[in-house]
């Protein structure tokens, strides 16, 4: 490794470190606004949101369009319609799965 490469590695090192220790040490000493606290309530879902949705309607990258005929579709939408009926984690997940590889074995159709 070159001088150039051990900066530029430390460097990010610094800046990593630094940005986390700060936030981690300021955690418990500065109080956020009523409206800031309710506010970062939505990043999770947003979050989660952001990750999920992409991966249903793209397939390899390239948008498939709401089709029923990626295994996708159909386990997300048991996946919701799980968690709002039964409201547990696993339950949505275990049927998620479930309807996601019923229909990944379906010969022809998905």
């Amino acid at each position: 490794m070159t001088l150039n490469e051990l900066l530029t590695i430390g460097g990010m090192a610094a800046v990593t470190f630094g940005i986390r220790y700060l936030l981690v040490g300021l955690a418990g000493r500065v109080r956020l606004p009523a409206a800031a606290q309710s506010a970062l309530a939505f990043v999770p879902p947003a979050v989660l949101t952001a990750i999920i949705v992409p991966g249903i309607l793209l397939s390899k990258g390239v948008a498939a369009g709401l089709t029923p005929w990626t295994p996708y579709l159909p386990a997300a939408i048991v996946a919701v319609l799980a968690q709002l009926i039964f409201k547990r984690l696993l339950v949505t997940i275990v049927l998620g799965m479930a309807v996601f590889f019923v229909c990944r074995l379906l010969p022809g159709l998905f």
